[in-house]
Order: C-alpha cells, then structure tokens, then sequence
C-alpha cells in the first residue's frame, strides 16, 4: 500500500478532504483551526492507497503545536505522495510558501497543489498567486462537496499504476483504547506501536480524533483505536471536546475488541464503570488494563486487584469474570501478556459450538434448575438451542409454553453456559424462539 499525505496550514480544509477520500467521517472537523493534532490513517476504498491526515503546520517551538507539526513533517519524509491544500477564498499567504518550501526540502514524492473552498469561482483570490509554491497547476476543489475529486483519482492512479491492493482491512482485529483523559492511553498506543506516533503530555485532552492505526503485534494483523479521553458530561463545556467525546463512543461500536484503560494508583471511577457498561451493553470483548502497576505499592498490589476484580464483577450481570489485567505502558510490562489475553478470547468469540454440546449443557443446567412458572402459571419448555451469531456469542434457544422468561433464569442460563464453554471473560447473548402449538 501507498500512502499519500495531506499538509498544509491550519485550517484549509485538510480534515474534511480526508473524511471525503476514505468515504467516513473518522477525522474531527470543526471551523476552529488546530482542531487537528495526531496523524489519522484510512483507507481509500478500491485503491492501494492510505490516506494520512496530518495537524495544520505551525511555526513553533514548543507545546502540542511544535510536537504536531514535527509528526506532519515525519509524514512528508515517508510519503509516496502529497496532496497540499490551500484555502481558495483567503488567498495565498506567507506561511503557504514557507511550508512548500519545507516540502520541497523534506521530499522528492509527487505533489498535488489543491485549491481548496473552490465552491464559487467568483469567490476565489487570484488563483495565479499559487503558482508560486512551486507545484505546477493547482487544482480547484471542494472538499465538503466532493467536488474536483476526479483528478485527485487520476493523480494516485498514474503513481500506483497496476498495484493491486494487498490488505484486508476486515480481517484485522479492531482494538478500540478507551479510557478517562490522562490515564495513559496514548503512551500505552506508543508502546505497542514501538514509536512515538501519538503525541503525550502530562495533561487531560491532548488527543481529540479517533487515530485508527494498522500495525502488526504478537503475531497478529490489527488496528488500534486511540480516542479521545472521556469525562463526565458535567466536566464537558467545550464543543470540540463533545465531538471527540462521540467519536470515542462510537469507536466501541466499530471494534471487536476494547482495552478500558485506568490509573491503577487512584479509585476507580463511576465514570470508567460506565464505559465498560456501554462496551458490555454493545457486546464486545472488554479488557481493563489497570495502567501505571509499576506505581502501586507491592505491599497493596494483591488487596488492590482483589478489590478492584470485585467491583467491576458487582457492577454487572453481563459478564461472569471481567478480563481485569495490570501493566506499565511506560516500561511496557505485562502488554504482551494482555495481548496474548484478548487473541485468546477473539479466537474463542470466534469459534462454533457443537449443537449437540450445547444441547447438552443447557439440559443439565434445566434439570439442576428447573424454569418458573409463566405468570399465567404455564411452564417453560427449552425444545432445542444452537449458536446463531458470532461477536458476541449468540446463543438461540427453542422454548414452547412460557413466554415471559424472567431476566434472573437467562442470567442463570448464560453463567452456566459461559463456565460450561470456558467463555466467563465474554458477553453471551440468549434469545429466545417461541414455538408455535399448531393445534392452538
């Protein structure tokens, strides 16, 4: 695969291009500039490309500005192509040529000068001045509208000429990082990844886009998911950080996997209760890395994890033994072991079960306890059950008689199938298929 980055100054429009290439809305676009600051990957659909959306260059030498612009221009080193974007309505300005001047220096990759903001030519600045960075023609776009995007195609075609595309995307592993703001998930991202791809500071907020981002851990194909960090909505007041809050709930839907990272040297929160509650409720795989281990006191380390063990396995009913891990992403101790952890579970969340064993199981669990009556005082008769859906486990079952069947004997039905199959650490879902009497 190819990889083809977008650069340019703050705010010309680089994130929305991004969203209209890969066809998602993965990056994070808002009118303010530097909104912006990890480098977010996608594909573009039926090309060998990948697509790289990068922070608006900035002229600094330090903060989150100085770190995001040295990323970008790691970027640009190690791209097979560029597509610079400047705002056809503001016109040409001088930090524009002093970042194609950069560009120029940094790489001998292919460049696409586009025009962006290009609804009405009427609207436009002298669009000559742009010859001035050095690219050739520009091309005039519209990046809200998708419009222009033709001769983009026709740019990465004629680099890429017959190569084929090699990945399958659906066949990686989706591993969504969620956690409260500063509990490590981007170090954590960093370690596995084995660079600095994300940007960390000691303080809440640094990440805002959902960084989706491919790479090949302990033997497997996956994409991690950093997120933003998630607060209580009553600590939220700024519009920015709401949109980062949705995309990081939205990446629980999107993966197969979610690590719940949390600072194992405070309490833990109502707020990562809730988290893992959604991750629960959305079926998925669910592990809580209890980061920052290193810090704990050995003396308190047993009584913490006990502690902590039982609190996430009171909170809820969907799950018999909550996948409770602890590591260090700063030294990187024990993430190969969680990693071997949640291949594990994927590969069991993965598999079929035998009807006949399933069968099975579930006539033992009726015979050790059998079914309540219906509140029409009718008894509940299990027919036959087989598994139906795979992420997460769905486990169909034919009844005939009783058709409100209470929550409390399906928990009892799913506990003992779970421990039965050796699943405890995954959701299973029941349902269930009332038989019709043909002589009613």
């Amino acid at each position: 695969m190819k990889h083809i980055v977008i650069v340019g100054r703050p705010n010309t429009g680089k994130s929305t291009l991004f969203n209209g290439l890969t066809n998602t809305r993965d990056a994070l676009v808002h009118d303010r500039p530097g909104v912006t600051r990890d480098i977010i990957s996608g594909n573009i659909p039926n090309r060998p490309w990948i697509v790289f959306d990068t922070a608006g260059l900035e002229n600094t030498r330090t903060g989150i500005g100085h770190d995001s612009t040295d990323m970008a221009i790691h970027a640009i080193e190690s791209a097979d192509a560029i597509l610079f974007v400047v705002d056809g309505k503001t016109g040409l300005l001088p930090m524009d040529l002093e970042w194609a001047k950069l560009v120029h220096k940094k790489s001998k990759a292919p460049a696409l000068l586009l025009i962006n903001k290009s609804e009405s030519t009427k609207r436009l600045s002298d669009i000559h001045d742009f010859y001035k960075l050095g690219f050739g023609e520009p091309v005039l776009i519209s990046a809200e509208h998708k419009r222009g995007f033709d001769e983009i195609y026709a740019f990465m075609d004629k680099i890429a000429g017959n190569e084929i595309i090699t990945t399958e995307p659906d066949k990686q592993i989706k591993i969504a990082i969620l956690g409260q703001p500063n509990v490590g998930k981007s170090t954590f991202v960093n370690r596995v990844l084995g660079e600095n791809r994300q940007i960390v500071k000691d303080e809440p907020g640094i990440t805002r886009d959902t960084v989706k981002i491919p790479t090949r851990f302990y033997g497997r194909d996956i994409i991690l998911m950093d997120t933003a960090g998630l607060r209580r909505k009553s600590g939220v007041t700024d519009d920015v950080e709401t949109l980062s809050a949705l995309k990081s709930l939205d990446a629980i839907d999107k993966a197969n996997i979610v690590i719940l990272i949390v600072d194992a040297t405070k309490n833990i929160e109502n707020q990562a209760l809730s988290i893992a509650a959604r991750v629960y409720d959305a079926g998925k795989i669910l592990c809580v890395a209890l980061n920052k281990w290193d810090l704990v006191d050995p003396v308190e380390r047993d009584e913490k994890l006990l502690k902590l063990k039982h609190q996430f396995t009171n909170s809820f009913h969907q799950i018999i033994k909550p996948l409770i891990l602890a590591v260090s992403a700063q030294t990187g101790t024990g993430i190969q072991n969680m990693f071997k952890r949640i291949y594990e579970q994927w590969d069991i969340s993965n598999s079929d079960t035998p009807t006949s064993l399933l069968n099975r199981i579930i006539e033992k669990l009726v015979a050790d306890r059998q079914p309540p009556m219906s509140r029409l005082k009718r008894p509940m008769k299990i027919k036959f059950a087989h598994q139906t859906g795979h992420h997460p486990m769905k486990i169909t079952i034919n009844v005939g008689g009783a058709s409100d069947i209470p929550e409390s004997y399906t928990r009892y039905l799913r506990r003992g199938i779970a421990t039965a199959l050796h699943c405890e650490h995954l959701p299973i879902v029941i349902e269930y298929n009332k038989s019709e009497n043909p002589f009613d």
